[in-house]
């Protein structure tokens, strides 16, 4: 089944060219064009997509907007935020609106395609340097009071609840977690909601953050 596309972008060419791309791609539908933020809220009900590809600076809406809006009224819909700004100004606020993935423009077309069929299968993909970016903001935040309390956010975790996010740090999707501990998608998806909960934070992508911070994300054992 193919990957349905919406993209986002008020510069022509732009839609162009990653029109060309995403044609050749067998497992990827490129499904509409939108040249705003309030125009790819309008499409989405319409086409259903799975994935919109989402520049920052648009009229009428820019990116981060419609990223927050779209995970509030579609929080199935995943976003990819694709643009030409590197700087954490823009990358972590995308970050907090919900988006799946914050990639540059100058991205190799190959890549492209594999960051969205990651995306896809329920991962994040980060630009190297949005990546640093990310963790030196919460390595800052909790080298602060977090270090200093008694006893520390995962230590409320269960022992499932830590193998699970020790998974959700090396980058695996609900589906590979159930299937690498023998339970349910069900269960992990409950198993999540737990973990962000008591440590704290509100999506994966800092889950995976703190874990790696903490060092939670060594190797699980495959046991109850």
């Amino acid at each position: 089944m193919s990957i349905r596309i919406l993209l986002a972008d008020d510069h022509k060419m732009v839609r162009k060219g990653l029109q060309m791309f995403l044609s050749s791609q067998r497992d990827i539908e490129l499904v509409g064009e939108a040249s705003s933020g309030v125009e790819a809220l309008e499409q989405i009900s319409i086409l259903s997509p799975d994935i919109i590809l989402m520049d920052i600076r648009m009229p009428d809406m820019g990116g981060i907007d419609a990223t927050k809006e779209i995970t509030r009224l579609h929080p199935t819909v995943k976003v990819i935020i694709l643009t030409s700004f590197s700087d954490q100004d823009h990358a972590l606020p995308a970050i907090r609106a919900g988006a799946k993935g914050y990639l540059l423009k100058d991205i190799e077309p190959d890549d492209l395609a594999i960051a969205i069929r990651r995306v896809q299968d329920g991962k994040v993909e980060l630009h190297p340097d949005i990546a640093s970016q990310l963790m030196n903001q919460y390595v800052s935040l909790y080298n602060g009071d977090v270090n200093n309390e008694e006893p520390q956010q995962h230590d409320l975790l269960t022992k499932r609840e830590q193998d699970v996010l020790s998974l959700i740090a090396s980058g695996m999707s609900n589906r590979s977690i159930a299937t690498e501990l023998v339970i349910t998608e069900k269960t992990v998806k409950t198993h999540v909601s737990h973990i962000l909960s008591k440590i704290g934070v509100t999506d994966r992508t800092q889950a995976a953050l703190y874990a790696v911070k903490h060092g939670l994300n060594s190797k699980v054992q495959n046991s109850d």
